[in-house]
């Protein structure tokens, strides 16, 4: 396996910490790390809410990827409250391709990280916006 993937999950195990915030919210049962383009490591966790106010780990850590000035996804790890790793949900697939139309089948994502089983978004997502 690459050791970018062992970095990808370093980085997110650092930043998972599943805790309540408030009787309302919650954050930390997921998190993700992407890798930009430039190579460098974006970090993000899940924040739960009663409502729809809340926000996956992936898409987190895209968003903190554009405020630090990129929008390029090379790839995409997520850790899931159970210690594993598993795919974007459909909302994080939908912002992946919107971000890069035409090229956002290339993005790697980690599907099993005990085995190193990966797939392309664009394997994942194979007719977005038909």
């Amino acid at each position: 396996m690459e050791r970018t993937w062992e970095e990808l999950y370093n980085a997110a195990k650092a930043v998972q910490n599943g805790r309540d915030i408030s009787t309302r919210v919650n954050a930390g049962g997921v998190a993700a790390a992407i890798q930009s383009e430039s190579g460098k490591i974006y970090v993000g966790v899940c924040v739960n809410t009663s409502c729809t106010l809340g926000i996956c780990a992936e898409r987190n850590a895209i968003f903190n990827m554009i405020t630090n000035g990129e929008h390029k996804i090379k790839k995409v790890l997520a850790i899931m409250p159970n210690g594993k790793t598993g795919s974007p949900c459909g909302a994080c697939r939908e912002l992946m391709a919107q971000l890069t139309p035409g090229e956002y089948q290339n993005i790697e994502i980690m599907l099993d990280y005990e085995t190193g089983k990966t797939a392309t978004l664009g394997e994942l997502t194979p007719e977005w916006w038909v």
